[in-house]
């Protein structure tokens, strides 16, 4: 009798978080109970029945920004996981289907942008891009396109030499036919996987960037902006107004990262 696998407890946790913060990026706005950017009246006030994760120095209510703030840090991951790993899979499936000095090229290009700091390149690209989300989706990708690159062209040059590869050629599939349509299929599982860890990164990058003051412009309801505008208070004991998104963030950031971690495991099994 076949044995059933257990669910990794890790893989459900980090589901769930996912599921909320992906919620919260489509409706966190609408729950919010007060408007994310505008003043309650109320400032630096500690956590209240009336203002759950009490207010900031500008008056605004910290929980409706912390419910809010996935629209900004979430979106930009995703989105910019997405679009890495989509042109990361198609150049790294011809890199190393097709290898030759296309090949090289891509290679050498990818050597040198992950030879540079992630988040000093990032600040440097936004500067000159402008602070805004279209541009910092964009940056992000740009980014994050080598990491998929790498994996899927590593796991095409296995794949290429399987069985499969020259059964399908001696039916008469063209080149681009099995690379599309067999080897393709079989290399996305390193890619899927390296998916979740990158959207953490992203969210990662994204609020240190507002964090610094190279991310997206007050008062945007954002997890960096509002640690980097809390973090003077905490002297002041006002730990509430960078605790709460600091503490969104860490959870999000382990969902991904657990889900991946998980997946992986399973993979391998």
């Amino acid at each position: 009798m076949m044995q059933k696998r257990k669910i990794d407890p890790l893989l459900l946790i980090g589901l769930v978080i996912i599921a909320g913060s992906l919620f919260l990026a489509v409706f966190g706005n609408s729950l919010a109970p007060y408007d994310p950017q505008e003043p309650v009246g109320d400032f630096s006030m500690p956590p209240s029945a009336d203002h759950w994760f009490g207010t900031d120095g500008s008056g605004l209510d910290v929980f409706s920004r912390v419910l809010a703030a996935p629209r900004v840090d979430v979106a930009i991951a995703v989105t910019a996981a997405i679009v890495s790993a989509f042109l990361g899979t198609g150049i790294g499936l011809y890199a190393g289907y097709f290898t030759g000095r296309f090949s090289e090229i891509v290679m050498r290009i990818s050597d040198i942008l992950q030879s540079f700091p992630v988040f000093i390149l990032a600040m440097v690209l936004v500067t000159l891009t402008g602070r805004n989300v279209v541009n910092l989706i964009f940056v992000l990708a740009f980014l994050y396109t080598p990491i998929f690159v790498r994996l899927t062209r590593s796991e095409v040059l296995t794949q290429r030499t399987r069985t499969y590869v020259e059964a399908a050629r001696a039916t008469g599939n063209s080149e681009f036919q099995i690379a599309t349509r067999h080897v393709l299929r079989n290399s996305l599982a390193p890619s899927l996987v390296q998916l979740s860890v990158t959207v953490g990164f992203g969210i990662l990058l994204t609020a240190g960037l507002s964090f610094v003051g190279a991310g997206v412009r007050p008062p945007t309801p954002e997890w960096g902006i509002m640690i980097a505008s809390g973090a003077p208070n905490i002297i002041l004991n006002e730990w509430w107004t960078s605790i709460f998104p600091g503490i969104a963030i860490s959870i999000t950031v382990f969902g991904y990262a657990a889900a991946g971690n998980a997946i992986e495991r399973w993979a391998r099994k």
